[in-house]
């Protein structure tokens, strides 16, 4: 299992279009494991599988295969240490006061955490979405904050490895990519704090 791990964490870019290449009949499959994975191997080279990924199957389509690999995986370690923290001994760590000042900071602010964490392409990504979890976000507010974090990370590296030689020749083009992470962090606030009303209407009549 070690080795496994090993080999995944120490992909290149000739590894990665190998394997892509060699499991092409597969369809849109390999891409989309591959960024699976980065919910479990945190150590796997998110800007080579996305870069390679839109090299390979295209820009757009390259997008789509990075991004839903990534939600699939963010969902499943989510569901995955939901379930672990109703188990007696999770809720016993979790009752210690310090975790507890934790979990209340993260429930405080759990949008703006998960969504601008999940902007970097590397980082820890199974971190947030366990502190997610234990911290019991709502799985609505948790599934927003993640589709609009992972599509800017995705489209933003999707389109550096897309062309790359034209990035680094005209590098102000990086200014549109930061427009595009500010506009998409605004509108899924206001989708955020939209569903936030409408879950919080029937109660508020009652």
């Amino acid at each position: 299992m070690s080795s496994l791990i090993d080999t995944l964490t120490s992909l290149t870019e000739e590894d990665v279009r190998h394997f892509l290449d060699r499991y092409r009949s597969l369809g849109p499959l390999p891409g989309m494991l591959l960024t699976f994975m980065k919910s479990f191997v945190p150590p796997l080279p998110t800007l080579i599988i996305v870069g390679v990924n839109a090299a390979v199957y295209g820009l757009w389509l390259g997008f789509l295969y990075s991004w839903l690999g990534m939600i699939a995986g963010c969902m499943t370690t989510f569901f995955i240490f939901r379930r672990i923290g109703e188990h007696r001994y999770a809720r016993k760590w979790a009752a210690k006061p310090r975790v507890q000042r934790s979990m209340v900071w993260i429930q405080r602010n759990a949008f703006g955490y998960v969504f601008l964490l999940s902007l970097f392409p590397v980082g820890p990504f199974v971190v947030i979405n366990i502190a997610a979890a234990l911290a019991r976000m709502p799985l609505r507010s948790f599934l927003i904050a993640i589709l609009f974090g992972k599509a800017v990370m995705v489209m933003s590296v999707s389109m550096i490895g897309y062309d790359v030689e034209r990035f680094m020749q005209e590098p102000a083009r990086l200014l549109y990519v930061v427009l595009f992470v500010l506009i998409s962090f605004v509108v899924s606030k206001r989708i955020e704090a939209w569903f936030t009303r409408e879950s919080a209407a029937p109660g508020t009549e009652s």
